[in-house]
């Protein structure tokens, strides 16, 4: 193997970049997904037999097609429909759609949010009727309940999932080396794979970065589930 093109000062730079643009991208997606997440998740679980439909039909749809497939469908679909051709290049927000990180971004949040949306509509649906009634002896209105009692609970109880899903997501982000000019780790192995025809050296120093950023979020998530968790863990006699 010919690690010497791998470890050369601008194909470590090529890597490290790639890097940032994927992190970049992960955290934006967690970030904006986590927020679309929580509002769909209130609305799954709202008492509107409208909004209820409406979000479930979003995670249906989310859930049941594969992110490839929404990528394109986002950065080569609506680019294509010519009300937004119109508008993309003087009226915001369209202006942000022939921007392939934007494309990518969306993709990813959209996905983001659908799969959070329902392990956190899980988790409300799950919350202690206990709770609930204790919260409503001491007065406190629906929102308040919701806000001081049922979400917190709720997202505590997601945090396990949710760090899968976090990782997958990670995994993911590889996907966006399919949209053209957008150069994360995934992309740069393909470019230098494309340049001296090293599949193993050039894939196999991707997968390492990948696994290391891996094991970062791993350790994160648990430190966090430690914390917030504690009350779950079996008392010491």
């Amino acid at each position: 193997m010919s690690w010497e093109i791998i470890f050369q000062p601008e194909h470590l730079a090529m890597y490290g970049q790639g890097l940032i643009t994927t992190l970049w991208l992960l955290l934006s997606c967690l970030l904006i997904g986590f927020v679309l997440a929580i509002l769909t998740a209130l609305a799954l679980t709202s008492r509107s037999w409208l909004l209820a439909k409406l979000a479930a039909s979003f995670t249906y749809f989310v859930r049941g097609t594969p992110l490839l497939i929404q990528v394109y469908l986002i950065y080569y679909g609506l680019g294509q429909l010519e009300w937004i051709q119109a508008r993309w290049d003087e009226v915001w927000p369209w202006t942000y759609f022939k921007q392939p990180f934007f494309c990518a971004l969306l993709a990813f949040a959209l996905n983001n949010a659908g799969y959070t949306a329902e392990m956190l509509a899980g988790a409300i649906r799950e919350t202690s009727p206990g709770e609930v009634e204790a919260a409503r002896a001491m007065g406190m209105s629906r929102f308040q309940i919701m806000h001081r009692i049922v979400l917190p609970s709720a997202l505590r109880r997601t945090l396990p999932p949710y760090s899968n899903e976090v990782v997958q997501m990670l995994h993911s982000t590889s996907l966006a080396s399919v949209v053209p000019t957008l150069t994360d780790v995934t992309a740069v192995a393909s470019r230098i794979y494309s340049d001296f025809y090293l599949p193993f050296e050039a894939y196999l120093a991707a997968a390492v970065i990948y696994l290391c950023v891996t094991f970062a979020l791993i350790g994160t998530f648990r430190l966090l589930e430690k914390r917030f968790l504690a009350y779950l863990a079996p008392r010491a006699q």
